[in-house]
């Protein structure tokens, strides 16, 4: 087999709820996970995380039994991590966070007690942070965020009940403008990516169902645009034999190409989905190489796609991955 596209998959893969494609069947499948640099600190699950240039960044977690405020890079060409400034708001985690132009911005979490709401920027220049108006919505964790043609947003999530309001943030008035919310089910722990500056929204769960629904957002128009689901809904016009929904999944892009992996949807996972958004279609890649894991952190810089920390049960992780997306050598596992 070679390539197998979602249409070719066949349903008995998909009892695999906490499990994935027996070796020799991922053997077939394009890509290729590399294991690089270990984190260089406390293992943990639940950060956020954002990209600038060739560098990802790391802030807060969990530990399962401490809430963090640290704040770490991740040099790509380097495979090196370099501690920075520590958050100074609340220690937290299940925040959300995004980067426009050469900035990171981070906000909202739970702190042990408290849903939180306050927003912050962080600038790499200065490696300093500055507190910025608040988030506008209420406090919650587990949203959804994207940096996208100058702006940030942030919605969905949790705040004792599932959301989908959704915000806009204009960093050079820092001001908040309440937006049309994602259309669809309410989620908590969804995914998000942008390619061509359309951001796009997936997965999380709602009511305890996982969500299915997938739509894409064009800031040009501030209108949200249903996609193809990402479960087995079909019709007479579109066989998706296939279901990736989950919450808490990784999405990175590489090449104009997302890359959706981990996560958990009973149990945690570690198949791995490459959306091509001139189809909107999903295929089949090879699965994540590292345990099969949730509540981890991506980065990418659009050429190198990153896993990060995460946990599975009790156990929580400070290993990290690269996709190489195009090659795959099992000579070389």
């Amino acid at each position: 087999m070679t390539h197998k596209s979602l249409f070719a998959l066949l349903i008995a893969l998909f009892p695999v709820i906490a499990t994935s494609c027996s070796d020799d069947d991922d053997e077939d499948l394009i890509g290729h996970w590399v294991r690089t640099s270990d984190f260089d600190g406390l293992a943990r699950g639940e950060a956020s995380c954002f990209s600038i240039g060739n560098k990802g960044y790391l802030v807060g977690g969990y530990t399962g039994k401490t809430r963090l405020n640290d704040l770490w890079e991740y040099d790509m060409t380097t495979d090196a991590w370099t501690q920075k400034s520590s958050f100074p708001g609340t220690a937290r985690s299940n925040g959300t966070a995004f980067a426009i132009d050469n900035k990171g911005y981070f906000g909202t979490g739970y702190d042990g007690t408290n849903n939180l709401n306050d927003f912050w920027e962080y600038d790499p220049a200065s490696n300093a942070w500055t507190q910025k108006a608040n988030f506008p919505g209420s406090g919650r964790y587990d949203a959804v965020s994207f940096g996208v043609s100058g702006k940030g947003y942030i919605g969905a999530g949790n705040d004792g009940n599932y959301l989908k309001d959704f915000y806009s943030f204009n960093p050079s008035s820092n001001a908040w403008t309440q937006i049309v919310s994602i259309g669809g089910s309410k989620r908590q722990g969804a995914s998000s990516f942008v390619i061509d500056n359309i951001a796009y929204v997936c997965g999380g769960i709602n009511n305890g169902e996982y969500v299915d629904d997938f739509w894409k957002f064009d800031p040009a128009t501030g209108q949200w645009t249903q996609l193809r689901d990402i479960a087995n809904t079909s019709d007479e016009d579109y066989d998706d034999d296939y279901s990736i929904v989950r919450k808490n999944a990784n999405t990175f892009v590489i090449d104009g190409a997302a890359y959706l992996t981990c996560g958990e949807s009973g149990g945690v996972r570690s198949d791995t989905w490459k959306y091509y958004p001139s189809t909107d279609l999903w295929e089949q890649v090879h699965d994540f190489k590292g345990s099969a894991r949730t509540v981890a952190v991506s980065f990418s810089n659009g050429t190198r796609g990153y896993i990060a920390t995460g946990k599975s049960g009790t156990y929580w992780f400070d290993d990290i991955w690269e996709l190489h997306p195009y090659d795959y050598d099992p000579d070389d596992d």
